[in-house]
């Protein structure tokens, strides 16, 4: 058997927010930045736990991939559309706009589309070349257009750009933000390509870090690396898809877009030497970079222009980031204080799980202060018009039936 890894020298990293950011978190990248493939780490104000690397950790390694660093959804990722059109329409045509978002988006683990929706990705030859691949081609398919559960969401708002974005100058504008990844296809994919890492590193890694298994580039990893590649592929199809379809339905101008994944692994320079950067739950912020760092259904997203933080390995946060589990926030609230601070904030769910109500993330604001040397702000978003998968908990909840005021939770 082969000897066990040296685990006791660590490569520097660097820490955002480390009062909004609990101990296991930190004790998760403290791993992770002593594995012997590893070269840089960095932990953004938004972390929490994951499996392996913690969701918000960013880490540099050496030929290698770490699936679990990459993510269970691969290529999760976020898209915001900007119409040319004023948010009071959000007020004016309201019941257009739910109905929009009800008749082109389906949401859950399973969803799926009856008549597969058209998009050049699933000509992509990998489909037909990768047995992985070929093998859940059908059902990738079938659920282009769709989005997940958990934090996933299709949502209107409010855009205020401070700075012009490309062609867009500052201002006013209805806008479509999207979250979602690679669906059922990246989720096996990246358990599948978890177990060979396991399977090879056996006996030479500690339990608590087999979450960390890595596949070397060259080698093993090149199969799992051109699978996320087209996960990434797929994910940003999936996108266009919906807003495509959303788009025709209201037949507003598109003014532009701005997207980008936080969930995947890039060839960059770090420190002078290509390296693998993993961004789990992390936001691409090189210099001049465009990108969306969201909020919560009620709080305020922003569009950002990254600055290019070489300790941050060129990462910003992807958001507010949990402050607590889901069995804790089913626990601990109700939807009636949830619709109580909603209804204050004019904040319209068609439905969504208790597991993401606002309290259950930290607060947005305190995130994007702690990284004002990553990031810079453009605009700011602020959602209207929300739908998730809806709440199949038994403890109670909204789940798209009719709610006080006429509106639907």
């Amino acid at each position: 058997m082969s000897e066990p890894y040296d685990l006791q020298t660590a490569v520097p990293y660097k820490i955002w927010g480390r009062d909004q950011i609990d101990a296991e978190t930190i004790q998760q990248m403290e791993r992770a930045v002593r594995l012997p493939i590893a070269l840089r780490g960095a932990l953004m104000a938004d972390a929490h736990v994951g499996y392996g690397l913690p969701i918000g950790g960013v880490l540099a390694t050496a030929n290698a991939v770490i699936p679990y660093a990459v993510g269970v959804d691969i290529a999760c990722r976020v898209r915001m559309t900007i119409f040319n059109a004023s948010p009071r329409v959000i007020d004016e045509q309201r019941e257009r706009l739910r109905q929009a978002i009800e008749d082109n988006t389906r949401f859950g683990e399973g969803a799926t589309w009856e008549t597969p929706q058209h998009h050049e990705v699933m000509d992509d030859p990998a489909w037909r070349d990768i047995p992985f691949a070929r093998e859940r081609r059908d059902l990738a398919w079938r659920q282009l257009g769709t989005s997940g559960a958990g934090n996933h969401f299709v949502e209107f708002g409010a855009l205020t750009v401070w700075q012009k974005i490309d062609r867009i100058p500052p201002g006013s504008y209805l806008a479509l933000l999207s979250h979602s990844g690679s669906r059922r296809f990246g989720f096996e994919a990246a358990n599948h390509f978890t177990q060979i890492a396991k399977r090879l590193h056996e006996g030479r890694l500690p339990k608590d870090y087999l979450n960390l298994a890595w596949l070397e580039l060259g080698r093993e990893g090149d199969e799992y690396w051109a699978i996320m590649e087209l996960a990434g592929r797929y994910a940003s199809a999936n996108h266009a898809v919906i807003h495509r379809r959303i788009a025709d339905a209201l037949r507003f101008e598109v003014l532009g877009s701005v997207e980008n994944h936080h969930n995947f692994a890039w060839k960059e320079t770090v420190d002078g030497m290509e390296a693998i950067v993993h961004r789990k739950g992390a936001t691409p912020a090189g210099p001049g970079a465009l990108g969306v760092i969201p909020g919560s259904m009620s709080a305020p997203g922003y569009i950002v222009r990254g600055k290019g933080s070489a300790e941050a390995i060129n990462s910003a946060a992807h958001g507010a980031g949990r402050q607590m589990s889901r069995g804790e926030a089913i626990r601990r609230f109700s939807w009636e204080e949830v619709d109580r601070k909603l209804d204050q904030e004019r904040i319209d769910l068609i439905s969504a799980g208790l597991d993401e109500v606002p309290y259950a993330y930290k607060d947005i604001h305190r995130v994007m202060e702690a990284q004002a040397d990553l990031v810079e702000p453009l605009a700011e978003f602020q959602p209207r018009i929300v739908k998730m998968a809806p709440d199949k908990s038994r403890r109670g909840g909204r789940s798209g039936k009719q709610g006080k005021k006429g509106r639907r939770r």
